[in-house]
């Protein structure tokens, strides 16, 4: 039997990954413990990358992209099951997730990191490729093969989620309760508590804070998160100048053409691979199609954050989520938060 109180360590592991920085966060008693869980729950990321990266050649994605309009193509269970995932998301969101708009965002400059307005003729070109309704599946033996040729599927906007849930999915295996795992900071995933507070406190999950979209030094606020996912999008760091215009990396797969529904969408969602998606549908669709990501009394929560046209002031929509668990940050000027319900009757 030991004596006395036993120190809780807070460890935090990382490696880069999928073009980011990914990091879990462990209170724990035991540094070895930590650091060993960490590693094997980082090479979980790694190998997932290896599956879906559309930059790897000799990825399951990058073979399936290259055949599939030929023959049928057996996936590995598990990448089958997201696919089917991304299906389902697509299918709730009225079309706009879409992992098959990979040749738009080739169109686009996106995948090359040379963004350019393309032309009317190469846009419609990518445009006929695009469309889940291309890709046929055959459930009982984890297959797919593509209708067409040409077509492309790129996981990028639900991919690092998907590598978090495996990561956890791991963690929580060898019995640890309370961590969090986060890729670049827009893909998280929480479980159990961070510990005591400051005011020495239980707390009642993972503070975390929410980016401003246009100033980046900022935050909105801060959302405490308990055994969720969360995910957000917006363009703030990926787009490129054209003709004095900023034009954002996400685009709309029904129109090929770059959202602007929104500054920011931030998820929540019981797996971080489904905050990841419904975080770009919501982007994409904005609060006027808050019923198609976030439906009412759902246990799926957005923060949607808008610039009104008319003042410049920025409003953060809030649609499922407990008024106790996001505190906005009382530093920004001229942020009002408003219930998605009451922006839908003022709008």
């Amino acid at each position: 039997m030991r004596c006395g109180v036993e120190t809780v360590h807070t460890i935090v592991v990382g490696r880069d990954a999928m073009a980011c920085r990914f990091e879990i966060v462990f209170n724990l008693i035991d540094n070895d413990i930590a650091t060993t869980i960490g590693a094997a729950a980082l090479d979980i990321i790694e190998h997932a990358e290896e599956q879906i990266s559309v930059y790897r050649p000799s990825s399951e994605i990058s073979a399936i992209n290259a055949t599939s309009a030929q023959i049928w193509i057996d996936l590995s269970p598990d990448l089958f099951q997201l696919l089917l995932l991304a299906k389902k998301i697509h299918t709730q969101t009225n079309k706009a997730f879409d992992i098959t708009a990979g040749p738009l965002i080739k169109a686009w400059g996106f995948l090359q990191r040379k963004g350019k307005t393309p032309t009317p003729e190469k846009l419609t070109k990518a445009f006929a490729c695009c469309g889940m309704d291309n890709v046929e599946f055959h459930e009982r033996e984890c297959k797919i093969r593509f209708r067409i040729p040409d077509v492309e599927i790129n996981l990028g906007a639900i991919g690092k989620g998907w590598a978090i849930d495996k990561a956890v999915e791991l963690i929580e295996l060898e019995g640890v309760e309370n961590f969090l795992v986060h890729g670049g900071h827009s893909s998280v995933r929480s479980c159990g508590e961070r510990g005591l507070t400051e005011q020495n406190t239980p707390s009642k999950g993972w503070p975390v804070g929410l980016r401003h979209p246009l100033l980046r030094e900022k935050r909105i606020g801060t959302i405490t998160l308990k055994n969720k996912a969360l995910g957000t999008s917006g363009s703030g760091t990926q787009f490129f100048i054209e003709k004095g215009r900023k034009i954002g990396h996400i685009l709309d797969p029904r129109s090929g053409q770059p959202a602007n529904s929104v500054l920011s969408a931030t998820i929540l969602a019981d797996t971080a691979a489904e905050a990841d998606a419904l975080a770009t549908a919501a982007y994409i669709l904005g609060p006027r199609h808050i019923d198609q990501f976030a439906p009412d009394g759902s246990d799926v929560a957005a923060i949607l954050v808008v610039q009104e046209d008319r003042t410049g002031r920025l409003t953060v929509i809030l649609a499922n989520l407990d008024n106790d668990l996001f505190v906005p940050d009382l530093t920004t000027p001229g942020l009002l938060v408003i219930d998605a319900k009451d922006y839908s009757d003022s709008s």
